[in-house]
């Protein structure tokens, strides 16, 4: 009987070939959700004169500096 060599499979740097069938697709397919995202973010134009940090409306915090502020 030959021993075939098992195929290596690399996921953000981590081998997973040796996890079971099921989670190496749940966690390729979790890897190519991840790209889909990126690359939708990347396609977003830059804002100009936008606040700085995290979308606000995202995060629930319309004020700033103590000043409600109406979008």
């Amino acid at each position: 009987m030959i021993d075939t060599p098992k195929k290596r499979i690399v996921i953000n740097g981590r081998d997973i070939s040796d996890l079971p069938p099921a989670a190496q697709r749940a966690l390729m397919e979790a890897e190519e959700r991840r790209q889909k995202t990126q690359d939708a973010v990347d396609a977003m134009p830059i804002e100009l004169g936008g606040r700085d940090g995290p979308e606000p409306v995202r995060y629930g915090d319309y004020e700033k500096k103590g000043l409600a502020i109406d979008f």
